[in-house]
């Protein structure tokens, strides 16, 4: 009896150790600006980055770290480069578990909604933001950052979770429209300068005629898909919030499935059964097909501007296949062009807590380094972002930069500006979606609708109201969409105990009410002996 008892108390421990274990991190107390920070002491901090396997983009952050360390000779800045943002994500959770997150990292403001989850994970930046002596354009930086106001605000609000800023931007992209004149003027067709969703859908159709030997008349090649669409997350939110219509809301309310988006499904209906419309993860790449004169419209990135057009620096196709034409750059497709209406998407960085406030410090330094004019602008001329502060979008070298369009294939290659230029003309007519623990599955379940039903047209299968109703619940239970609770309160969707934590929790308690029927069992049977 004794042994039992025993072992009963070891599962209780265990379990209780493991319960606080999981939840670690959550004891972490928010952190609070010191008087000064320590120069005299030693400091390590970790910066886990992504480039889209850019050298040039690593030179920059490499750059930045050097020159970072020079001001402050006691803080040494360890670099861990991504090529992926969702990898970053994945590592940040797996580490939130341990206490190991990194101390700065760039990333979503929807993954560090699910980072943060009310626990302190995140520092909360409104305090340090204004802070006189180490806040942005504090007077006892090193160095001259911007301040608060002159980082674009609408940017700065995309990094604003549940009222309080978590993060600052780093760079700034929104999507755009790439053109193969050549193939629309051989059409018959001009392209206008906001095209709309109905342009687009019937210049698609129209490329679709084919010679009597097979090949497409437009472009005298067996291969050409008139539409690709790069990211069809992006697409269905585009489209939705065109039209005004529901999508979710800042208190976790998830209001994808509506008619709206039925009638969006619809609209695509056509053209996935004619083959003019494909995604990226059904076809692959839209620059590829761009660039190989076998695709009208691509719809990707400004950031991905390097990769589209004959003469892209980054066209990832063989030269051989590159057929020559003249590109052209407008915003995406619209409902009603007199109020174009587009995205506002790049990386954010945050920091994580740690129990040293002067390594939280040397974080927050090195993250308003860069946001120097020197590391906005370097950075922002690798690929088709913009500045994230009006600080360095007005500065002479910026606009110099985009004076020089055209006038080389490398730094100033021409589609890259011109996709600058359109975001920067247009920041005002972007949108943002609502941030919650959660919204990242939100994202993906939009995109997921119109995958799904683009395949589902080319298996030849039906598609009406029990279908989408059916797709709708379906894509709801694939993304955890029904555990994404409102107003604020956490959500087990993405931020749940790890899978193997609630194994050996479950197992714990049948191994504990086992025990207990076998002791209640074993003295039940001693009384009766006894009697």
């Amino acid at each position: 009896m004794k042994r039992i008892r025993t072992l009963l108390l070891v599962i209780a421990a265990l379990a209780a150790t493991l319960l606080s274990g999981c939840h670690k991190s959550s004891k972490r107390v928010p952190f609070t600006v010191p008087k000064e920070f320590d120069t005299a002491k030693e400091y390590t901090i970790t910066f886990w980055a992504k480039n889209d396997t850019n050298i040039t983009q690593v030179n920059v952050y490499e750059k930045a770290i050097s020159d970072f360390e020079k001001l402050y000779p006691n803080v040494h800045v360890v670099l861990k480069k991504y090529t992926d943002y969702a990898a970053i994500y994945q590592d940040v959770i797996t580490n939130i578990a341990t206490d190991t997150t990194p101390n700065v990292c760039i990333t979503y403001p929807d993954h560090i909604a699910t980072y943060q989850k009310g626990s302190n994970i995140v520092v909360n930046l409104d305090n340090l933001m204004y802070d006189v002596n180490y806040g942005l354009g504090g007077s006892k930086l090193l160095f001259d950052g911007p301040t608060v106001e002159e980082i674009v605000p609408k940017f700065l609000e995309e990094c604003r979770i549940g009222g309080a800023v978590y993060a600052l931007p780093y760079m700034r992209s929104t999507e755009a429209l790439y053109i193969n004149k050549d193939l629309v003027t051989k059409l018959g067709y001009d392209i206008p300068d906001v095209p709309t969703w109905d342009y687009i859908w019937e210049v698609s159709e129209a490329a679709m005629a084919k010679n009597a030997d097979g090949t497409f008349v437009v472009n005298g090649q067996t291969t050409l898909i008139p539409f690709i669409y790069k990211s069809t997350d992006n697409m269905m939110i585009s489209m939705l919030w065109q039209k005004h219509a529901a999508y979710s809301d800042a208190d976790g309310n998830v209001l994808l499935f509506n008619d709206d988006t039925r009638d969006i499904l619809y609209s695509i209906v056509p053209h996935a059964k004619s083959r003019s419309f494909s995604t990226f993860k059904i076809s692959s790449y839209p620059g590829n097909y761009l660039n190989a004169g076998q695709c009208i419209f691509a719809i990707d990135s400004t950031a991905g501007a390097t990769w589209m057009g004959t003469d892209a620096p980054n066209s990832d196709i063989c030269s051989d296949d590159i057929v020559r034409f003249e590109t052209v750059v407008r915003p995406i497709p619209q409902y009603n062009p007199d109020e174009p209406c587009m995205i506002s998407q790049g990386p954010s960085m945050c920091i994580f807590n740690k129990e040293d406030e002067g390594e939280v410090m040397a974080s927050w330094l090195f993250m308003q380094f860069m946001l120097t004019n020197e590391v906005q602008i370097s950075y922002s001329q690798t690929e088709g972002y913009i500045p994230v502060t009006t600080k360095a979008q007005q500065s002479p070298e910026y606009q110099e930069y985009l004076a020089a369009e055209g006038t080389d294939s490398g730094l100033h290659y021409s589609v890259k500006i011109q996709a600058a230029k359109l975001f920067l003309a247009n920041i005002d007519n972007t949108f943002v979606t609502p941030v919650f623990a959660g919204s990242a599955s939100v994202r993906e379940a939009a995109g997921e609708l119109v995958e799904n039903v683009t395949r589902s047209v080319r298996r030849k299968k039906t598609v009406d109201d029990a279908f989408i109703q059916q797709l709708y619940e379906d894509t709801a239970a694939l993304k955890h969409l029904d555990q994404i609770t409102v107003s604020g309160t956490e959500t087990r969707a993405s931020g749940a105990l790890p899978k193997a934590s609630k194994v050996l929790l479950i197992s714990l308690v049948i191994v504990w009410i086992a025990l207990i029927g076998i002791y209640a069992t074993r003295l039940i049977l001693k009384k009766k002996a006894s009697s």
